[in-house]
């Protein structure tokens, strides 16, 4: 497994270039371990929590239209989780103090994660996952049901967006859902002027 021996050799090279690490570990998108460097974490609770942000921040980015993930930060009052892509099924997870550089963070951060995601790429070729299976990102709705592992299915609406306000002029219906009767104008209160 010389990737694995290559992918840590990354990583302590990676604590060296930033003292305010306390740790690290390289995982696939689905949770598992390939290499760590993490004292007093166990990795694979750790690599499964990273991937469970990994489906989150997914989901997110599609939501919000932001295109694909490329790192999450998590700050916490003892300081940060830094986590990076590193190719299409590899991820860096980092763990730095509260005094860390987040700017240097990042730097070195992305830095690794490519160095990891080529280091992988090299063993399992450039259009495979850890699985030896073809990668596929989903683009549509449609596409959804082969998505991969770790992500979670994001609704997109089409048409214009409507308002949810009750009272907003555009009430239009959609087509898919039923009309509520507390959205609709009641007898009993007088309709206001425009």
């Amino acid at each position: 497994m010389a990737v694995e021996s290559d992918v840590l050799e990354e990583l302590h090279r990676l604590r060296n270039r930033v003292p305010q690490l306390t740790g690290s570990l390289a995982a696939t998108v689905d949770g598992l371990v390939l290499a760590h460097d993490a004292p007093g974490t166990e990795p694979e609770g750790l690599a499964a929590l990273t991937a469970a942000a990994l489906g989150v921040a997914h989901r997110m980015a599609d939501a919000t239209a932001r295109g694909g993930f490329r790192e999450l930060l998590l700050r916490g009052a003892d300081g940060y989780v830094a986590t990076y892509a590193a190719g299409g099924s590899v991820v860096l997870t980092l763990l730095a103090d509260g005094r860390v550089n987040v700017g240097r963070l990042h730097l070195e951060g992305r830095r690794s994660g490519a160095r990891i995601g080529e280091l992988f790429a090299a063993r399992s070729g450039p259009d495979r996952t850890a699985s030896g299976t073809a990668e596929h990102v989903p683009t549509t709705v449609a596409d959804q049901a082969a998505r991969p592992i770790g992500t979670l299915p994001v609704r997109t609406r089409s048409g214009p967006p409507t308002s949810r306000h009750p009272g907003a002029a555009d009430t239009a219906a959609r087509p898919d859902r039923p009309a509520r009767p507390d959205r609709l104008a009641r007898p009993d209160r007088p309709a206001r002027p425009d």
